[in-house]
């Protein structure tokens, strides 16, 4: 069994440190970290790349199990940019990084962040990522005035993906009810993947 401390380790560390260990052919491996955004990236990971996760509350760490077969298509470190150029890619993703539209005046930010989202889920190409990040992340609030267009766009199928740095960063991780708690490297291949990205922030 190969052993990870990912213990005191920033995002997305804890997540590349066990996609290394996968790449290099562990089939069983223990990863230790010391929160729980963390946990669940690592537990997400794993699944996704055909593992059986099972997690184990140590004090204030978890102690993470995973067991399976390296897939044949874990043989890089990290997943090179995709040629989308060439392959007829249109997916889009939207990277969110403010709450609001614009920083002079937040309560017309605040409207037209809710124009922009509203008129997003109402087109007829959805994007197929979403990703909130820095005070981006305020938007996924039960409270915000944006969470029902985004509620409806993941009804519809697009991932969205809230980075678990911010949230933790401005104490709001347990208020977040849509979209899933993730981490720069899902965001980052998110991206990656996508044949365009809207950058609004």
């Amino acid at each position: 069994m190969q052993h990870i401390d990912a213990r005191g380790k920033a995002c997305p560390q804890p997540v590349v440190l066990t996609k290394n260990a996968i790449a290099a052919g562990a089939t069983s491996l223990e990863i230790f970290v010391d929160n729980a955004v963390a946990k669940n990236n690592v537990s997400r990971f794993l699944e996704k790349s055909g593992y059986r996760a099972e997690i184990h509350e140590e004090g204030t760490d978890f102690r993470i199990v995973g067991e399976g077969t390296p897939p044949a298509t874990a043989t890089e470190v990290l997943p090179e940019l995709s040629d989308t150029s060439t392959c007829g890619n249109a997916s889009l993703a939207v990277l969110l990084t403010s709450k609001t539209l614009g920083k002079r005046d937040e309560a017309l930010g605040d409207v037209l962040m809710k124009a922009f989202l509203g008129t997003l889920s109402q087109g007829s190409t959805l994007p197929e990522t979403i990703a909130l990040m820095n005070e981006g992340v305020m938007l996924a609030l039960p409270e915000s005035s944006t969470s029902e267009s985004l509620e409806e766009l993941q009804a519809k199928g697009t991932q969205i993906l809230v980075c678990g740095t911010c949230t933790k960063h401005f104490g709001i991780t347990e208020q977040i009810r849509l979209g899933t708690i993730s981490n720069m490297f899902d965001i980052v291949e998110a991206l990656r993947q996508a044949g365009k990205i809207l950058s609004v922030g």
